[in-house]
């Protein structure tokens, strides 16, 4: 199986919120090898990835459900919180939920994370 990488950062909003009046400024250029997607703090990302969730994308990637409700059947987890789980996924782009003949199959983008984080974010 081919590792896709997806790299994340950590920032807190208001930081984020500057940095992204920036780039709409032009003051900034990001680089292409910065984070595409960032978090608040370790703790919000701990809780996407958490070992839980991970589980739930090894299953995914390993049993490849069509629907969301053979993927609560295979996980043993609800198709109302597979369904909030997977949405938060897919706005960080670690899923994607792709609709398919009134059904919803999910697709991961990602099974490998690097972590950026420093003191300062400019």
């Amino acid at each position: 199986m081919q590792k896709r990488f997806l790299k994340i950062g950590i920032m807190s909003e208001e930081d984020f919120r500057e940095r992204m009046l920036f780039i709409a400024q032009g003051k900034i250029k990001p680089k292409a090898d910065e984070p595409k997607i960032f978090f608040e703090s370790l703790h919000s990302a701990g809780q996407i990835l958490s070992g839980k969730n991970k589980e739930l994308l090894r299953v995914i990637l390993e049993e490849k459900p069509e629907t969301l409700k053979e993927l609560a059947d295979i996980s043993g987890r609800k198709t109302s919180s597979l369904s909030r789980t997977l949405k938060t996924m897919e706005k960080y782009g670690i899923v994607t939920l792709e609709k398919k003949n009134n059904h919803v199959k999910p697709i991961v983008n990602a099974t490998n994370f690097k972590l950026e984080m420093g003191l300062f974010n400019h």
